[in-house]
């Protein structure tokens, strides 16, 4: 799972931990700095994958280019299966047009 920094607290890499799920989350400044200032008592950084944090960005912008259709953003649809079908029809737009 990659995540925003905005999920780098404790209790949400615990809830990972605990369920075995590996994650890429990125450290808050202030959180470093804090850790730093404690020195060794300030714990083990956690493990970064950059490049597999870049990889996030990708996904990301592919979802937003979905968004775009207002069906999709909105959710209209009340059955999953026509749901899925507007999603297929807007990302084949999509891919078509470039």
């Amino acid at each position: 799972m990659a995540a925003d920094k905005a999920y780098s607290g404790g209790p949400c890499r615990a809830c990972l931990r605990r369920r075995g799920i590996r994650h890429t989350i990125p450290g808050k400044a202030d959180s470093q700095a804090a850790s730093l200032r404690k020195g060794s008592r300030g714990g083990c950084p956690p493990a970064f994958d950059e490049k597999r944090y870049k990889k996030r960005n990708t996904v990301e912008r592919a979802v937003n280019k979905l968004k775009r259709a207002r069906a999709v953003a909105t959710r209209y649809d009340k059955r999953g299966y026509v749901y899925l079908g507007t999603v297929t029809a807007v990302a084949l737009v999509s891919w078509l047009r470039t």
